[in-house]
């Protein structure tokens, strides 16, 4: 069973069942008035979703080996942990433009410009979740 698909699928839904059960832990309440386990319960369903997909479709590709690789698993993890600490003790772009140029490390391919992008992309939607919803993130 060293197929690369087939093993996402599995995660995917095995992730997606663990959340969507653990948030019914919490109160769902109404799509008008929400409570605290509607928005994991429906982020839950929607990968649990894309990993059926991903299962079945499986079936009709073919299949790719898979492959460890500790190095990227390193630079990945070295990216979330550098934006969690620099989030706090610096600032959240700080923490975002560290974590996007030390987590593409781990591709195949390296670009400065694509990086660039991605940062601010990620910059202005943290932006943007802090002026329209209000969200109390230390950017500046």
């Amino acid at each position: 069973m060293n197929n690369r698909n087939l093993i996402r699928g599995v995660f995917l839904t095995a992730f997606a069942l663990v959340f969507g059960v653990w948030s019914t832990r919490y109160s769902i309440g109404e799509f008008s008035r929400a409570g605290p386990g509607l928005f994991p319960l429906l982020v839950s369903s929607l990968l649990f979703v894309i990993g059926v997909v991903t299962i079945v479709r499986s079936r009709f590709v073919a299949p790719l080996p898979l492959e460890f690789r500790f190095r990227n698993m390193a630079y990945v993890l070295l990216g979330l942990c550098g934006f969690a600490l620099l989030s706090e003790y610096l600032n959240m772009i700080v923490g975002i433009i560290f974590m996007v140029f030390c987590s593409t490390l781990a591709g195949t391919s390296y670009s400065l410009l694509r990086n660039v992008k991605i940062s601010a992309g990620l910059i202005a939607i943290s932006f943007g979740l802090q002026q329209l919803l209000g969200l109390n993130l230390p950017l500046l």
